[in-house]
């Protein structure tokens, strides 16, 4: 299968890797990124897949979403994978949370991902795969949530995974599929060194799902090996 994906947060770590593998695999790549200038890997990787189109998005800029949206007006997308993300300062333990970056989080992970869905959806339903995908983690389900904390990160998934469920039922008239995914613990800048998987195990997993995931699936939420993960 190819087609037409677009990705946000591609500049480095899961968001490059995923431009890097569907444009391998033959897929015209919308790699969004907050600022081409500093894009230096994305753009030595479109001198090898002529098929990536960087785009210069920052997804909390809604004037600039909605300009990205009327230029790419009638043109179909397979796949909007919103992985951009914020994860804030480290250390917001409970009583020393700071509310200002709590909202940027939240900005960033739960309202920017709805309003790509909304600028684009109809991109997304003129195509022939349907797929929404949002980037949330397995610190969002409320089920697995054992040990308590991470208070700005944790709930601005759990945010992001009720706008997946929603997202599911307003856009099933539209044949529009739209799943939660959890990556794994990836190493990259925000999961660190001494994470478990490189960003190559993650996508490559992640990639079957995306490519295979159908309606019968909408409204849930997936680790990277596949297996659901509960709210």
């Amino acid at each position: 299968m190819s087609g037409t994906i677009m990705i946000t947060g591609c500049n480095r770590g899961i968001g490059l890797e995923l431009t890097t593998q569907f444009a391998r695999d033959g897929w015209n790549v919308f790699a969004c990124c907050r600022n081409l200038e500093r894009a230096a890997e994305l753009k030595s990787l479109q001198i090898k897949y002529p098929h990536i189109q960087p785009i210069e998005l920052d997804v909390t800029d809604y004037e600039q979403m909605i300009s990205l949206g009327k230029a790419l007006e009638g043109v179909p997308i397979d796949i909007l994978f919103n992985n951009a993300g914020y994860y804030g300062p480290k250390g917001m333990a409970f009583g020393k949370v700071d509310r200002n970056e709590w909202r940027r989080v939240l900005e960033s992970n739960t309202i920017a991902p709805y309003m790509m869905a909304e600028t684009f959806c109809d991109n997304v339903a003129a195509s022939d795969h349907k797929l929404i995908a949002m980037m949330s983690s397995k610190v969002g389900s409320i089920a697995d949530n054992r040990s308590g904390g991470g208070y700005v990160y944790r709930s601005s998934k759990t945010a992001l995974n009720q706008v997946v469920k929603s997202l599911s039922i307003d856009l099933q008239d539209r044949g529009i599929t739209v799943i939660a995914l959890h990556p794994g613990w990836v190493k990259t800048s925000m999961g660190g060194p001494g994470a478990l998987i490189s960003a190559t195990q993650s996508v490559t997993a992640l990639k079957e799902i995306l490519i295979h995931v159908g309606q019968d699936k909408s409204g849930r939420f997936y680790n990277y090996d596949g297996s659901e993960i509960p709210w």
